[in-house]
């Protein structure tokens, strides 16, 4: 079993899952830079390398059960066990559509990326992460999943439509599913919590964003390096807590 470090992070060959991976990588901890596309995710995880951080690309579809499997075998392989996971990899089909308009194709989609096969995949990891030493799980929400936040009148977000409902209630939903696996593991060395990562220029994001990539990566990274007495079942945003 490896004595370095080990993290996964999902959805990791661009954006904020790639700053993600090397900011992690520049701690000294061995990272897995997951990814569908091999071409994209080897020619990332390259240039980190060049960059002299340990970082090895790791296919993997988490919309495909079989590459869950494989990426899931690999890890058990090579290292025994698994220190940190990341489920950075989330879509969103409906921004800017009326909730009213959205299809259940878009609702379906949403939900199938963002919630069932991110439970799969930490299902399947979750051996692993309590192999570790310091096991941590982060999930990637957003303060769109928010309920409170939605309803508050005073809030950022109150009233707002536009980032579509498929969108924030896969985020609530998961928010839910960390609430309850950090329930379940109280008492022992995992912990699991939701990072909202900010308003960032990313694909997702847009140009009008106002974090940098960089700053967009500091609340998983945070969450994923958590001492002992670190929270767990919390919902965070550059270290102060979101209410759910």
């Amino acid at each position: 079993m490896s004595t370095k470090k080990i993290a996964l992070v999902t959805g990791a060959n661009k954006g904020i899952g790639l700053e993600t991976v090397r900011q992690l990588a520049a701690q000294g901890i061995t990272v897995l830079l997951g990814a569908r596309d091999e071409k994209r995710g080897g020619e990332a995880a390259d240039k980190l390398k060049a960059e002299g951080l340990d970082v090895q690309f790791v296919q993997l579809d988490v919309n495909d059960e079989a590459s869950q499997d494989n990426a899931a075998k690999f890890i058990a392989d090579k290292f025994g066990k698994l220190d940190i996971l990341v489920n950075n990899a989330g879509i969103a089909q409906d921004f800017m559509v009326p909730t009213s308009q959205s299809t259940l194709e878009q609702w379906r989609n949403t939900f199938e990326t963002n919630v069932f096969n991110l439970v799969s995949l930490t299902q399947k990891l979750l051996p692993l992460v309590k192999k570790s030493e310091a096991g941590r799980i982060v999930n990637l929400t957003s303060i769109l999943g928010s309920l409170t936040l939605h309803t508050d009148p005073k809030s950022p977000i109150a009233g707002s439509s536009s980032s579509g409902a498929a969108y924030n209630a896969s985020k609530a939903a998961l928010n839910m599913f960390t609430v309850n696996l950090a329930n379940e593991l109280k008492g022992t060395t995992v912990k699991v919590n939701a990072a909202h990562p900010g308003w960032v220029k990313t694909d997702m994001g847009g140009d009008a964003a106002p974090m940098e990539i960089v700053d967009g990566a500091k609340t998983s990274v945070t969450l994923a390096t958590l001492p002992e007495d670190g929270p767990t079942g919390g919902y965070f945003h550059l270290g102060q807590t979101l209410p759910w």
